[in-house]
């Protein structure tokens, strides 16, 4: 006889909310017991994102645009021309300063010129002074001659007056020709001084059309990177001024992971630690990565007004320390991952 009785299907009612509260309760305890097994044995944050350098073009001249080669964010290459800036002016201002500088040569060789006539000029006044001395050395022993003759009364005194007029008159002429000679060397120098100073003229003439040669050079405006322009900030057109910002390269060819730990968490790091990596726009994706460097500042101490926590603050706020984090095969992720995008990194402690 079989004394069993049936589950009444009141029980039954009364059973299964009970194994589906006990089913919720077991698993919400696995998840729970996990979450914390794995915080004890991980450090965690998401204050952390992918990272690129940003490299901007700026113009080094000002003027209006001519023509741009580029579009928002296209692929460019280094080297590669984006835009030009309309030259013309800048090419008649040339022009004008090399009619300039042919102008400071013409005046260099007036200057040489002029100093040759000088030099030839003391030569010849040299040579006066020269034969004026072969003269005076002639006079001055006529006059000897003459003076003895007169005493012995060989000669009258016209004859002796006559010789020591010439005497006097080519004594003279010798003190005329070396002041000939002094004016003739001191003007030398003052032309010697006007070459030099029309050829240093000449030479920042020269120098001058250098730099508009450069300038002109800066119209054509190349990608300094490779990579991906960002949004453009200029039209054909449109006035530039020197140093603005025209466009922004994102550089793929490097990329890596900023992650802002707590100061409370930097016990558990180092450099040379292996990392895993969750990118929030491929959860399912699994990325290695390894610590390359922690920084020695905190974020904010790099703000523009940093927190002083040593003022005695009612709320104290824990700090973050940025840690720079290289992507390993960084290869495979180059085309997925983008600059500024957040990520979940969690270290084995």
């Amino acid at each position: 006889m079989n004394t069993t009785s049936p589950i009444k299907p009141e029980n039954k009612k009364k059973i299964l909310p009970r194994i589906i509260i006990s089913t919720v309760v077991i698993l919400g305890l696995i998840f729970l017991v996990k979450q914390v097994w794995f915080a004890i044995h991980h450090e965690e944050t998401d204050n952390a994102q992918v990272e690129m350098r940003i490299v901007p073009i700026l113009s080094r001249v000002s003027g209006y645009v001519d023509k741009i080669y580029a579009d928002d964010y296209s692929l460019v290459t280094k080297g590669q021309l984006v835009m030009v800036v309309d030259s013309a002016e800048l090419v008649l201002q040339l022009q004008e300063m090399q009619a300039d500088y042919i102008q400071s040569l013409s005046d260099i060789d007036n200057a040489k010129a002029a100093l040759v006539n000088a030099e030839a000029s003391l030569a010849s006044s040299k040579g006066n002074v020269e034969v004026i001395k072969v003269r005076l050395e002639k006079s001055t022993a006529d006059l000897k001659r003459d003076k003895s003759l007169f005493e012995g009364n060989a000669i009258t005194q016209k004859q002796l007056d006559d010789t020591q007029s010439n005497f006097d008159v080519t004594s003279m002429q010798l003190k005329t020709s070396q002041t000939d000679v002094k004016v003739a060397s001191t003007r030398l120098a003052v032309l010697s001084s006007l070459v030099k100073k029309a050829q240093a003229q000449a030479d920042i003439k020269n120098s001058r059309i250098d730099q508009q040669k450069l300038k002109l050079s800066y119209c054509r405006i190349y990608a300094t990177a490779d990579g991906k322009l960002g949004k453009r900030n200029i039209d054909e057109g449109q006035f530039i001024q020197a140093g603005a910002p025209l466009f922004t390269i994102v550089n793929t060819q490097s990329q890596w992971v900023v992650a802002n730990f707590k100061e409370n968490q930097l016990k558990n790091l180092e450099v040379g630690k292996l990392v895993n990596l969750k990118i929030d726009g491929y959860p399912k994706l699994e990325i290695q990565g390894k610590i390359t460097s922690i920084s020695d500042a905190t974020g904010a101490k790099f703000s523009l007004l940093p927190p002083d926590n040593a003022t005695g603050n009612f709320v104290k706020v824990t700090q973050r320390v940025p840690v720079r984090i290289e992507i390993l095969d960084e290869s495979k992720y180059k085309n997925l991952l983008r600059a500024g995008m957040s990520v979940v990194v969690s270290v084995p402690i």
